[in-house]
């Protein structure tokens, strides 16, 4: 078991249904540990075993409530958010 931590772009969200439901998509994959909704920053950190599930499996969740989604590790440099840890 191997927790991983990823940042995810979440756009769109603009009402208290629109974070509800991300947070429901998110809460159901099998091997999600935690999870943080920013949407101030239209943003998502989230903890997950990566043996259960993966970043992937995140974003194609999330792009079925319509949301768009860009994955980012949350140490990268492309992370627009990785200077705000």
């Amino acid at each position: 078991m191997a927790i991983q931590m990823a940042q995810v772009s979440i756009e769109n969200i603009d009402d208290a249904e629109g974070l509800d439901s991300v947070m429901t998509v998110l809460k159901n994959i099998s091997g999600v540990t935690a999870i943080n909704l920013d949407p101030k920053h239209n943003v998502a950190t989230v903890s997950y075993d990566d043996t259960d599930t993966s970043i992937h499996a995140l974003t194609a969740a999330i792009s079925m409530v319509d949301y768009v989604t860009q994955p980012f590790p949350i140490d990268s440099p492309q992370n627009p958010h990785h200077n705000d840890l």
